[in-house]
């Protein structure tokens, strides 16, 4: 009777540490998710304003061009 109880005991343990095991993967799964999510939006931010800072250096006359009345 004594090894039917420390198996069960050992099985008890066994599937609540996989429970633990499998509550933690789904966090750090939604966490990851959520992380992608923010690296898109930063990506689109940062290529519009690469678009906006080309725009304005395309405005402003260059430092070594002489200007227009020479």
């Amino acid at each position: 009777m004594k090894d039917r109880e420390d198996l069960q005991e050992r099985l008890m343990a066994l599937e609540s540490h996989s429970a633990h095991q499998d509550g933690t993967i789904e966090d750090l799964s939604e966490m990851v998710s959520r992380q992608w999510t923010e690296i898109e939006a930063l990506q689109r931010t940062l290529a519009e304003m690469r678009a906006r800072l080309g725009r304005v250096e395309d405005d402003v006359a260059p430092a070594d061009q002489p200007p227009p009345h020479y």
